[in-house]
């Protein structure tokens, strides 16, 4: 498939060259021109601008993924949109408050723009690993970039079933158009509460013993 990817910071190079590694033809912006150049050399068409980007999907729908920090996502947004059209879809692959996203999933809605909400987690190590994919959007506009997700995500052949499982995997959808990823974040939170209440115990404990 066709994607445009912006924003290729560490998280979003890895991307786009396992994307390229399966097939796919990505069209990438980043304000660092040297970012650009080192995914190029990998094969992915340059752009010099979000205009650039936009108009090079010809007549194919456009399927662009934001890589970019949550601080950003608003002001690429203000600057992309004008140049979309109807049922082209934008994916927000950052950490983004799901609050945010609904907001902006509404707002293009209204545009008939399509939007997916697809926390992304795996860090570099995505790349030859694949990344964790939490998706939040409605069924149809998930099904249409079924393929890039196919890609990104590890497999099912990566880690051995769980003993009394069988069947097809299925992404977790959030059909409100918020993905899943702040229930990861959450799960993290408390992990890390966990390992301060056992550090602090052993402290006490090791204390006492003095």
């Amino acid at each position: 498939m066709k994607v445009g990817i912006v924003g290729l910071g560490r998280m979003g190079a890895a991307i786009t060259r396992r994307l390229l590694s399966g097939g796919h033809n990505c069209i990438v912006f980043d304000i660092d021109k040297t970012l650009i150049a080192e995914v190029v050399a990998d094969g992915a068409q340059e752009t010099t601008d979000l205009e650039t980007l936009a108009g090079s999907f010809e007549d194919d729908t456009r399927i662009i993924w934001l890589m970019v920090p949550p601080s950003a996502v608003k002001s690429v947004l203000d600057e992309l949109v004008p140049y979309l059209s109807p049922d082209d879809v934008v994916i927000d692959g950052g950490n983004t408050n799901w609050l945010d996203d609904l907001d902006r999933a509404s707002a293009l809605n209204a545009q008939g723009i399509r939007f997916l909400d697809i926390g992304t987690s795996g860090g570099i190590w995505g790349l030859d690993r694949g990344y964790c994919l939490m998706v939040g959007g409605d069924t149809d506009t998930v099904a249409a970039v079924i393929p890039i997700l196919n890609t990104l995500s590890p497999g099912i052949d990566a880690a051995p079933r769980t003993n009394g499982r069988t069947g097809d995997p299925r992404p977790p959808v959030d059909s409100r158009g918020v993905c899943l990823h702040d229930l990861g974040k959450l799960a993290g939170c408390i992990a890390d509460q966990l390992v301060q209440a056992i550090s602090l115990r052993w402290f006490i404990t090791e204390s006492s013993m003095e």
